[in-house]
């Protein structure tokens, strides 16, 4: 089973809202998650986010491979 920890779509049309999950690799974007570790708001007037630093550390650990968003997410 390939795990990766990459971005879910939540709310309602026209608002970006993600949460940051883990789940497998081949199961669709907005099915259910293994894990949530987080969640990230982007708005007109700049973004907001909450990470679970150490639930991302246990399961980079464990194998989980984070997608291009996800690293590109944590750089800022």
């Amino acid at each position: 089973m390939a795990v990766v920890i990459r971005l879910g779509k939540t709310g309602r049309k026209g608002e970006n809202k993600y949460s940051l999950i883990v789940k497998e690799k081949r199961s669709r974007r907005d099915g259910r998650p293994i894990e949530v570790l987080g969640w990230l708001e982007k708005t007109a007037h700049g973004s907001k986010k909450e990470i679970n630093k150490e639930r991302y550390d246990y399961w980079v650990s464990c194998g989980a491979k984070p997608t291009s968003a996800v690293i590109n997410l944590l750089k800022e």
